[in-house]
């Protein structure tokens, strides 16, 4: 690989469908850019639809030729995620990559339709019944396909409370979202673990992570918490510190697409402390890789959304 891998380097997707979650805006925006320029057909999984339509527009301005399908999301409803992979599944025959893309970041204290704290229900839980609901599709298509997890390098301060994983008892905003983070990686190393298992070696699992990338990510908990200070604070910050969306999907489009992309790997920027650069293989946390942990994650998971692997 070379160091300074860039989306120009994304192979050619032609004839192939990939799934980006929180396609409408920042690094899932970017990534659904990139994939369509290369031929992909992108189906833009997003909880608003009016701002789903903006973005495709944006995208198609910028790849006149882009082939997009819109579609509702919202992983905070785990029945929008059973209504999404029905549709999906009736409408396509592929999956070739799943991009587990979108998440919420700091939030106050809030709950998704049913009842899980919001960054551990949409971050992790979400995408884990999402993923279950179409490893069918992923398993059926031919030639090796992916699962990517969008994970954090604030995964690294993430501990899983499992006498308390939704916060009820005590939540701390930043403790919830490094949970969540850290929740993606146990999660996409299991799932390696189990494919491996399972003898399924044409679907693979990895993490990734953007470094350091000037999204509306880090806005949405000062707008929800009303405050504008920390509002503006944020954004000063993304101006002076962060590297741009554009930047921070790479890892996401590396781990999607890239040849030597292996199974169980985490991907992130390669440079001032990996937060920042071209991407290529990082090491995610010890916790990140503690098997008993993941088991009783996944069980915790399937038991929380209903959902069963199979594998």
């Amino acid at each position: 690989m070379t160091s300074k891998w860039t989306a120009d380097d994304v192979p050619d997707c032609s004839g192939k469908t990939m799934v980006v979650t929180g396609a409408n805006s920042g690094l899932g925006y970017e990534a659904t850019r990139a994939l369509a320029a290369k031929g992909a057909h992108v189906v833009m999984a997003v909880r608003s639809p009016e701002r789903g339509r903006e973005a495709a527009r944006d995208v198609r301005e910028a790849v006149p030729d882009a082939d997009l399908t819109l579609a509702r999301l919202d992983l905070a409803d785990l029945d929008s995620v059973r209504r999404f992979a029905d549709w999906f599944r009736a409408e396509f025959d592929d999956c070739h990559v799943l991009a587990n893309n979108a998440g919420l970041m700091a939030i106050p204290r809030r709950e998704t339709e049913q009842g899980f704290e919001m960054q551990f229900g949409v971050n992790h839980l979400g995408h884990f019944a999402l993923t279950g609901l179409l490893l069918d599709t992923l398993r059926d298509t031919e030639g090796e396909t992916r699962v990517v997890a969008q994970s954090s390098g604030l995964h690294e301060n993430g501990e899983m409370d499992f006498s308390d994983p939704m916060g009820e008892e005590s939540y701390d905003k930043w403790d919830a979202y490094a949970q969540s983070k850290l929740a993606n990686l146990l999660f996409a190393y299991e799932l390696q673990r189990r494919l491996e298992l399972a003898g399924v070696d044409d679907v693979v699992s990895l993490g990734c992570h953007p470094g350091y990338a000037d999204t509306n990510l880090q806005r949405r908990g000062p707008e929800m918490e009303g405050s504008f200070v920390r509002k503006l604070g944020m954004g000063l910050a993304n101006r002076a510190f962060a590297q741009s969306a554009e930047m921070g999907a790479l890892p996401l489009l590396y781990a999607a697409t890239a040849d030597d992309a292996r199974g169980g790997t985490y991907v992130g920027p390669t440079g001032f402390q990996n937060m920042r650069g071209h991407p290529g293989e990082n090491e995610s946390s010890e916790a990140s890789r503690d098997e008993d942990d993941a088991h009783r994650l996944w069980e915790l998971s399937e038991h929380l959304t209903g959902v069963t692997y199979g594998i």
